[in-house]
């Protein structure tokens, strides 16, 4: 009986302990809250242990949970530990005991954003053991002026001034009507989150992109939240006053993931899941870019690297778990009972890893077999490069004849494609479509898609492909030129080229004419504007001949 009761048990006497699993056996009133007799109850054995008291009530009166914990402080509910149903709201409500204090504190109200709770009670615990006033508070559907949050007015047990259990259902229902429909062609929806040093100007541009990515990955963006901050939170990276606003918008608009436009470091991430609600999913920036490659890969190869990123973002996230789970020992040369879950996770993934590695070493010797081959033909090689979405499958398809797979989105393509490319003069080059670059690719792609990269090394020439109608253009034609500079390949001959003139804005379009002077202005839905192209292109490669 006494495992029933959470939280701090040391010391309470066996009488005591077994008057608190009693609880467990007593229905609350969903109308009421809790009956006068109920209250006295609950307020006595508060009193005479010297802790507060909590239970965790179902919507039908049923008590789910007893927790113990100290004069001023209770222990969070154990909320994984219960089902939930397909409610906005936990569907479970807190009311705890207050020894000599009235009101609710800062952490009852956290609950609500928190854990979702219905709403969050506390009953007073006077000098003499006698229950005094309720106190209560709910998540308000909209807010009302500055306060998420409303407060009843102080009731005593059994004549709450409302019916609570229609005060409940209302809220659920508001809740849901004042949520937009979600898209079925999406499989959830999102709050993106940046908290940032920088100037918000550079916050909102990368959220931007962040919600193209959102958008790959097949979520439905509910709105973008940016936090300045001197100093980033070491925790959470986001302040808890924040956070609490970034969860109940997420709860008013019926948002599932939180996306941080930063990257978590295993405590941050394992920090925010253990604070909140465990129906929300955190991720942040690399592990959308993660998920959105996993989705796109379709070759062995690509499948093989996507992989090994993702063990290794995730292998650094097992050490966060609990510090207990090491190895036991049955004493000096003892076995002990052998690895634990976490171990073996981690062995797992070590192994994975190798294996990975090894796969993908035959593949970079495959790789470098039909190199080897193409280079004794004689022709020429050159790789497409640039932002992702610039068009690059695009470009190929007209130059080629081609029908590579070729999308309106980010990452839409992984697996790199090589063709024939034979000029107006005769003249045939093979041509390289490769993996788009991102701001910030995260490190564990950049080893992942080593041997995809290695491609480059080849070419004798590199067409910079820019997005001229994307209103970063600048930062991305440098954060491509950034990455090629990492691959040590700021000495391969490069032609820019600005694609989707038809998209592009007559100034804007004359500007990067007058800022890159020599690079070749095209549409690649547009045959009539490939000839600039392919005359650059020819010129360059008859310079490399020479």
């Amino acid at each position: 009986m006494a495992a029933k009761v959470l939280g701090n048990t040391t010391g309470i006497k066996a009488s005591h302990l077994k008057r608190l699993n009693n609880f467990y056996r007593r229905r609350m009133s969903p109308a009421e809250l809790i009956l006068a007799e109920q209250a006295r109850d609950l307020s006595r054995l508060s009193f005479e242990i010297g802790r507060q008291i909590g239970l965790l009530i179902s919507r039908k009166g049923e008590v789910m949970q007893v927790v113990v914990g100290e004069p001023e402080l209770l222990p969070l509910p154990f909320m994984s530990r219960l089902r939930r149903g397909r409610t906005r709201l936990a569907g479970y409500h807190l009311l705890h005991t207050r020894l000599n204090a009235k009101g609710l504190n800062r952490g009852d109200v956290n609950l609500l954003a928190n854990r979702r709770l219905d709403f969050v009670a506390s009953l007073e615990v006077n000098s003499e053991g006698l229950a005094g006033d309720i106190f209560l508070a709910h998540i308000l559907p909209e807010p009302q002026g500055d306060s998420d949050y409303r407060l009843l007015d102080p009731f005593r047990a059994g004549y709450p001034p409302e019916d609570i259990s229609r005060l409940v259902w209302s809220l659920e229902q508001e809740l849901n009507r004042l949520s937009e429909t979600m898209d079925v062609e999406k499989s959830g929806s999102a709050v993106l989150v940046s908290v940032t040093t920088k100037p918000r100007r550079i916050a909102r541009e990368s959220l931007d992109e962040l919600e193209e990515l959102a958008g790959s990955a097949g979520l439905l963006v509910k709105g973008k939240i940016i936090q300045t901050r001197p100093k980033l939170n070491p925790r959470t990276i986001i302040g808890p006053g924040k956070l609490d606003e970034v969860l109940i918008f997420c709860l008013r608009q019926g948002a599932d993931v939180i996306i941080f436009d930063q990257e978590l470091n295993p405590s941050q991430a394992h920090s925010l899941a253990r604070l909140t609600n465990s129906e929300i999913k955190f991720l942040d920036r690399t592990q959308l870019i993660l998920d959105i490659f996993a989705q796109r890969a379709l070759t062995r190869e690509g499948k093989l690297q996507v992989e090994m990123a993702q063990l290794r973002y995730l292998g650094p996230r097992l050490g966060s778990r609990d510090d207990g789970l090491s190895r036991l020992t049955g004493g000096i040369g003892g076995r002990g009972p052998g690895e634990t879950k976490l171990e073996i996770d981690r062995r797992r993934v070590r192994t994975r890893l190798n294996r990975l590695e090894n796969e993908l070493q035959k593949v970079a010797k495959q790789r470098k077999n039909r190199r080897s081959r193409r280079k004794k033909m004689g022709l020429p090689i050159i790789s497409i490069v640039g932002y992702t979405n610039a068009g690059k499958s695009t470009l190929l398809n007209a130059l080629t004849g081609s029908k590579v797979l070729s999308q309106d989105r980010l990452f839409a393509t992984l697996d790199p494609t090589t063709r024939r490319l034979r000029f107006p003069e005769e003249q045939e080059v093979i041509i390289t479509d490769t993996v788009g670059f991102i701001r910030d690719l995260p490190k564990d792609l950049k080893k992942a898609f080593a041997a995809t990269l290695e491609e480059l090394h080849q070419a004798d020439l590199l067409l910079h492909l820019a997005d001229a109608s994307h209103p970063q253009v600048d930062q991305q034609i440098k954060a491509v030129t950034g990455i090629l500079n990492d691959l040590d390949l700021n000495e391969t001959p490069a032609l820019l080229v600005l694609n989707k003139k038809d998209l592009t804005p007559p100034d804007v379009l004359e500007r990067l004419s007058n800022q890159y002077p020599e690079a070749a202005v095209i549409s690649a839905l547009d045959a009539a504007t490939l000839p600039v192209l392919l005359k650059a292109l020819q010129g360059m490669v008859k310079g490399l001949n020479c």
